[in-house]
């Protein structure tokens, strides 16, 4: 059985077969499925992760936030020491600073630092989700692999449709135009750019990794720079 140690949601390191840790929240098989195992590679992946590292999450990363939110954001997929450790989307690294903290400041969150499932965070009209639910090698899903999971962020539009979306990153960008069956070319990626998609409004921003915040391509003041539009945007 699942049990908190330092803050993380660990799993006995005996338990075999693997079993899914504790999550935030349960959702239709078609939106997300723990148990999914359609990419090889991802799934070999996690297997060899289950061995090296039986502390963590080690599992497709589900959708965090309610399902009736009207902002949805999409990031690329899970870390492998961040999401993959925890089981909840940008949580367990240092990607999920800059995002959490500044959707408590716009009113998107109880709290500004998410730390792990069973913490108290909760997000206010907003869900994250990922392109990608599994960590993928050196942090790089192939292009089959985003094909073959969007059909997944795909179903989520459908049965739990937003009125705005935050792309983090060109992937995620590419994966909601992929799930609407959007022309890529007719809408180009680009930070705080705003696409009227009709079924809703998408926004863009850089993603907020690591390497993004600390060579200066992405500051604290650019990324609320969005969140501000998108909260004016869902007020208006």
């Amino acid at each position: 059985m699942s049990k908190p140690q330092n803050n993380l949601a660990f799993t006995d390191a005996a338990q075999q077969p693997w079993q899914p840790l504790v999550m935030d929240q349960q959702w239709p098989a078609r939106v997300f499925d723990v148990n999914c195992t359609a990419c090889p590679r991802l799934h070999a992946f996690h297997e060899q992760n289950r061995q090296k590292f039986p502390d963590h999450f080690n599992g497709p990363v589900p959708p965090f936030g309610p399902v009736n939110a009207e902002l949805l954001i999409v990031g690329l997929a899970p870390g492998l020491h961040g999401a993959n450790r925890s089981g909840r989307p940008f949580t367990g690294d240092y990607c999920g600073d800059l995002l959490y903290s500044t959707l408590h400041k716009y009113g998107f969150a109880n709290r500004p630092v998410s730390m792990a499932v069973g913490d108290g965070m909760q997000l206010l009209n907003a869900r994250v989700s990922n392109a990608v639910k599994c960590v993928p090698p050196e942090n790089k899903p192939t292009p089959a692999e985003i094909k073959t999971c969007n059909q997944f962020i795909a179903h989520e539009f459908k049965v739990h449709p937003p009125k705005a979306v935050l792309a983090l990153g060109l992937v995620g960008h590419q994966a909601v135009l992929k799930a609407l069956d959007q022309k890529q070319s007719a809408f180009k990626f680009g930070h705080a750019a705003q696409h009227d998609l009709g079924v809703f409004r998408l926004f863009d921003s850089y993603h907020v990794s690591r390497y993004n915040t600390q060579t200066g391509r992405l500051t604290a003041p650019m990324f609320e720079s969005v969140l501000e539009s998108i909260s004016h945007f869902l007020k208006g």
